[in-house]
């Protein structure tokens, strides 16, 4: 079953967000450590998927009107 870019970009930023929620939770328990930036580089490589997805979905629709 193929995706929509669009429905996978918006998994992408809920991962990200859920990444981010879990590494402020870890920081505020236990302050900086090994987990809490492997949880920050997680959520960061989601956000970034995420937003490559969207544009990509966005130019992708450009050239459908075309």
């Amino acid at each position: 079953m193929r995706r929509s870019p669009l429905f996978s970009s918006f998994i992408y930023f809920l991962l990200g967000c859920l990444f981010t929620y879990f590494a402020i939770h870890d920081v505020n328990q236990n302050g900086w450590g090994f987990f809490s930036y492997l949880l920050v580089l997680l959520a960061t490589f989601d956000f970034g998927s995420g937003l490559k997805l969207f544009f990509f979905y966005m130019k992708y629709k450009d050239q459908l009107k075309k």
